[in-house]
Parts: C-alpha cells; structure tokens; sequence
C-alpha cells in the first residue's frame, strides 16, 4: 500500500475550524492520520511532500456541474456536436474542473441522456482523469416551460402527465444514472423582471421522486418560484437549484428539512453575464441587466437568511456557457463571502464537507480527517485570506484524488531519506 507524508502544511480541515500547523499520512486512498501543533507522524517508508508552509485543504464540490456544457452561447447550441464529439469534449471538460481544484462534480443536468455516464464511467474505470461524478438526466420540463426551445435533438427532454415523467425516471434509472433533473418553474409574463410561473404539477414532482426513492436515485430541481420551491420540498427533492423567490413558508420548510435537503443558487450565470459578458464578446440588453441586478440583490437575501437558518448552501454556479465557462467555478466561493456573507472558512466548508455530504458520504469526503478519503488539494497561499487564490489552477502546487496525485509536487522522498540528509 502507498503511503504518502505530507508535512510543513498549514491544514484546513474542511470543518470551518481554524487552520492549524500540521502533517498528514495517506495510506492507500484515505488519510490514516493527522497530527497538529509540532506533532510528526512515524511513516518511515511514505514520500514525503513537504509545503514549505503551503495550506492544505480538501478538494472542492461543484454541486451544480454541467460537463457536458461546452460553454456554448445559447441553449440551443447545447447538442449541435454529434454525440461521439460530445463525449470527448466533455472528457476534456473533467479534466480542466479536476486541474482547477474540484474532485467531485454533483451534476444539474447532462446535454444527453448518456453523455454523463460515459464519463462517469470512464473516470471510474481509470480511463480519463476527472472529478468523482454524480451522473444526471437531460433535465424533464414540461411543454412550454424552461427547456423546451422546439427541438428535437435538445438537452431538455419534454414530458407531460405524471406518467410520462414516472416512465421517463424509470428508464434513466435503467440507464444507470443518479440524479434526475427536473423543471418545476419556468420565466413568467409578469412585469417583474424576475417573475417566475411554476410550470410543473405537484403529480408531476410527486411521480419522479416516487421513483428515486423506490431506486436509490437523487432529485435536483431548477425551482425559482416559491411554489415550486415548496412543491419540490414537500415531495423530498434533495437538491434545490436557484430559490431565486423562495418566500418565508418555503425558507421555513427548507429549515425543516435542513438535514436532508441542500440549496445552490447558481449565481454564475447572472454575476457572469453582468460583470463579465463583454469580455467574453457577449453583449447585454436593458433586460437582461436589469434581471441580473435584482436576481443577484434578491438571491443574495435569500442565502445568507438560508445560512442563518442552518440550510446547507452549496457553490455549484451553471457553468459551461459563454460568458461563464467551466474553469471559473471557484468564483462561486468568492461570491458567498462577498454576496451572501460568508466566512471563508465557511465558504470552503460549503465546497468541501457539505459537498462530500452532497455527494452521499458524509464524513468520509470534503475533509482532511482520520478516515476521510484522500482528495486533497495543496495550495500556494492562504484562501483564508483570500478566498479568490483558489480561482487560479496554477496556485494548487499539487492534486490528490483518491490517494493519488493528479498533480504532484516535484519533491518526492521517503521519511528515512530525509532524516538521513
């Protein structure tokens, strides 16, 4: 069995706690023990990465991942490669986001129905590098609701009855995925710029999420309504996406259900298309400014009234289109220090233990911990300081998933060569 000793590290262990001067051994793939305050570890035969004072920390979670998405420009040019090019685009896709630091990807949603579990499967088998990967659906909307944009060949697949989604879940599950991706609210006419119908019946809702519990599979909802974020809830939807409108009855279901149910609001695609779209050679109407002002105001509320509720809220921002591409997703750790008022210890906890958790393993994942599994990220600097480090692939001086490197740190020496030098 491998052993490799990290010391001279300043440790985050993932928990929100302080960051304490440390070393680290890991056995195999998990992490066999962790020794602080001038404590050395006895592995005479591990290598040994030394930091030289770097920090250490957990590798983080992205809990709204869309691989599949090549950051394209609409939603329309979702699935305008043939499949066989989708998957090796997307291979490429799980490789940058574990160069950037993520070790585990929840995905909102693939841009075919397969296209996940090829590379989950690949990444499993050891075929490609890339992030642990929670496999989803193609999201199910409903007929002129969010998704149907009247194309055959689109990464929405249209359903209507709870028959026709119970059916549809059925199949996935056969398929072999674990998420299903519904649509429960779609844009409204309002004169709101935010104003949201729900577009999906309670039945509907009711009839997926009877089949992931007969199955063992997970739910994630792009619920923005407050009707559809109380649907979702009532009926057991693990993961809310959004909750742009979420009002006090369903802050307060989402309290309830605060030991079961995670929140991510995706705020990279509207703080990406205000601040950064015309960098990215995308331009910005009145309207669509005007939605992403009040959708970052209103969201930014929400989440820290969630935060203080004890709700779990997750970064995971939609990235994989134009003007927000895969490679950014740290971004969403400087927004909910910046935006929602989070710590950034509290920031990195959200990325890291409560995505292990998101991830279905809870106290085994998103932590540097006796026990835990080794993915790991070394890091030039301190994200406590700032946060915003962690948004640059060149600051992670190495990357371990699952005890082994992804990227290593050139030093490589065993224990006894170093004492004997």
């Amino acid at each position: 069995m491998s052993e490799t000793l990290f010391i001279n590290v300043e440790v985050i262990d993932g928990a929100a706690k302080p960051a304490f001067s440390g070393q680290v051994l890991v056995k195999g793939n998990r992490i066999a023990e962790v020794a602080r305050d001038g404590a050395a570890i006895d592995a005479p035969e591990a290598h040994v990465v030394d930091g030289g004072g770097a920090t250490l920390m957990p590798g983080m979670t992205d809990a709204h991942a869309h691989l599949s998405f090549l950051d394209a420009a609409t939603l329309g040019d979702l699935t305008n490669l043939t499949p066989e090019r989708l998957v090796l685009e997307t291979a490429k896709n799980a490789r940058k986001m574990l160069d950037h630091g993520f070790t585990s990807m929840f995905s909102g949603s693939s841009a075919r129905d397969n296209t996940d579990i090829a590379i989950r499967d690949a990444i499993n088998a050891g075929d490609i590098p890339g992030p642990r990967l929670l496999a989803a659906t193609r999201q199910m909307t409903v007929s002129g609701g969010f998704g149907d944009i009247g194309k055959e060949d689109a990464y929405s697949l249209v359903l209507n009855g709870p028959e026709e989604f119970r059916n549809a879940s059925r199949e996935a599950a056969r398929r072999g995925v674990d998420i299903f991706k519904i649509v429960p609210s779609a844009p409204g006419s309002g004169k709101d710029v935010l104003a949201e119908d729900t577009a999906m019946t309670d039945a509907e809702v009711a009839a997926v999420c009877e089949v992931a519990h007969q199955r063992n599979r997970r739910v994630a909802a792009h619920a923005r309504s407050a009707e559809a974020v109380k649907m979702c809830v009532g009926n057991g939807v693990q993961m809310i996406y959004h909750a742009t409108l979420a009002d006090e009855e369903a802050k307060d279901m989402l309290e309830a259900r605060k030991d079961s149910v995670f929140v991510a609001p995706a705020m990279g695609l509207p703080y990406g298309r205000l601040k950064e779209g015309e960098s990215y050679g995308v331009s910005t109407d009145d309207y669509t400014r005007a939605r992403a002002e009040k959708e970052i105001e209103t969201v930014s509320v929400n989440m820290a009234e969630l935060k203080s509720r004890g709700v779990r809220v997750l970064p995971g921002g939609d990235y994989g289109f134009k003007w927000n591409p895969h490679g950014r997703n740290a971004r969403d750790l400087f927004m909910f220090v910046d935006l929602f008022g989070f710590s950034p210890l509290e920031a990195i906890r959200a990325a890291t233990a409560h995505g292990g958790e998101l991830m279905g393993m809870r106290g085994e994942l998103g932590l540097v911990a006796k026990g835990a599994f080794a993915d790991l990220l070394l890091v030039d600097g301190d994200p406590v300081k700032d946060i915003q480090i962690l948004q640059d692939r060149d600051r992670f001086l190495a990357i371990m998933k699952n005890g082994d490197f992804h990227k290593p740190l050139t030093a490589n020496r065993t224990q006894a060569q170093v004492a004997a030098e």
